[in-house]
């Protein structure tokens, strides 16, 4: 006869723990935990976590979410601890933090956290850190044979800041995930670079200090000093803007994004102002590679742009995109005129109906697409993954070609305007 202790079914493993001085503090993270995992999850305090990472049912956790505010500040030592617990125990860490200052967050952030969420969480954001955590490592693919890139590493500029250029500032914004903006930014920049035979000074600034990817496509390392940087702003001047940056086969300069995750407001908007002129003072073309967050700083870049490079693909999200950008600058009397769109893999010119359809939604949105960029296909993964431009290993490609047509169009332009001026 079976026995009823037997019919008990065995209760569901933890598969992840929130942990933090008061959970109730974090009723958003309590409902996303719930949504996410059901029952499979727990809660700890400060003082539990680290006795139960010694426990039999800790080897069924995936990750902690570690929820942290202002008031935690005074305990980052028993935080940092914990951290590191999870670390030796191969369980991922998301963070999650609620007006923590910057130089704190980032102290967390060096040891090891997978990835960090802002409190009060945006919608889905819990949902899309677990899912990036959860993906398994990419699996190795033999490299296509590419030209080799001259080693540049801990190369600064070679050049002293005299503040004696007024640098043309051409930010670019991706309007939807995977609308190509950093492979924009990063092949405009090289182009304009490389415009002439005497080309111009160019610099590429990464903004996103979160997923900033200008130095993974141009194989640069990111130096500690760009952290440095940001975090004091009063005190730097363009030796030291210079001094952060790396040269990229003796012809760009770049900023990267610091090596370490860091929250977009670890810059005021007073920041970023200063920095972008420190760039205008000294170079003649700044591009800018932005974050796809809107941030108190968008601001500051926008007003200083000459031209807003908006990167769309053709798809709803886009369109839903544009429009809340929209009316959400021209809420605020911002200078709205200034985004020039660009449709990024657009339809080839035989493709009659697909080109149909880019007309209705630029009417229907009520806006110009001003550029249209095709499928570089294959050969822009490729020359991403290996850190080189198009125009070093692909430079037939048809993305690669209308790049620098654009290059050479703005440098037209920008060479007009001060003969002009003159």
């Amino acid at each position: 006869m079976t026995s009823v202790a037997n019919l008990q079914p065995e209760p569901a493993p933890i598969l992840a723990c929130t942990i933090s001085r008061d959970v109730q503090n974090f009723d958003l993270l309590i409902d996303d935990m719930e949504v996410e995992l059901g029952e499979n999850w727990g809660d700890l305090s400060f003082e539990d976590a680290l006795v139960f990472f010694d426990q039999p049912d800790a080897a069924s956790l995936e990750f902690v979410a570690i929820a942290v505010d202002g008031k935690d500040e005074g305990d980052l030592t028993r935080i940092s601890e914990i951290i590191r617990a999870a670390k030796a125990k191969e369980i991922k860490v998301i963070l999650i933090a609620d007006q923590v200052s910057p130089i704190a967050l980032h102290q967390l952030l060096r040891l090891g956290a997978e990835d960090f969420v802002p409190y009060p969480l945006p919608e889905g954001a819990l949902h899309e850190a677990i899912e990036r955590i959860r993906k398994p490592a990419p699996v190795a693919v033999a490299p296509q044979p590419v030209p080799v890139a001259v080693p540049t590493e801990g190369v600064a500029p070679g050049f002293k800041a005299k503040g004696d250029r007024n640098g043309v500032v051409l930010p670019v914004h991706s309007l939807s995930g995977g609308a190509g903006a950093s492979t924009f930014a990063a092949n405009l920049a090289w182009e304009l670079a490389t415009v002439d035979k005497n080309g111009p000074r160019v610099c590429l600034i990464d903004l996103d200090f979160q997923y900033g990817s200008a130095a993974t496509y141009l194989d640069l390392p990111r130096k500690e000093t760009v952290f440095e940087l940001l975090s004091d702003m009063e005190a730097a001047d363009s030796d030291t803007l210079l001094q952060a940056m790396l040269t990229f086969n003796d012809r760009l300069s770049v900023l990267t994004a610091p090596s370490d995750m860091l929250p977009l407001d670890i810059a005021s908007p007073a920041d970023i102002g200063k920095l972008i002129d420190m760039a205008q003072q000294n170079f003649d073309f700044v591009v800018i590679d932005m974050p796809r967050t809107i941030v108190a700083w968008t601001e500051t870049v926008l007003t200083r742009a000459h031209v807003y490079f908006s990167l769309l693909e053709l798809d709803l999200r886009s369109a839903q995109n544009v429009l809340r950008l929209l009316r959400a600058l021209k809420a605020e009397g911002l200078p709205h005129e200034k985004l020039r769109y660009v449709l990024n893999r657009a339809p080839k010119f035989t493709d009659l109906a697909a080109r149909g359809r880019v007309r209705r939604m630029a009417e229907s949105l009520d806006i110009s697409i001003e550029l249209q960029l095709p499928d570089g296909g294959l050969q822009v993964t490729q020359a991403n993954d290996h850190g080189l431009p198009l125009a070093e290993t692909a430079a037939k490609n048809p993305l690669r070609k209308e790049l620098q047509k654009l290059a050479k169009s703005i440098f037209d332009l920008n060479k007009a305007a001060e003969a002009g001026r003159g």
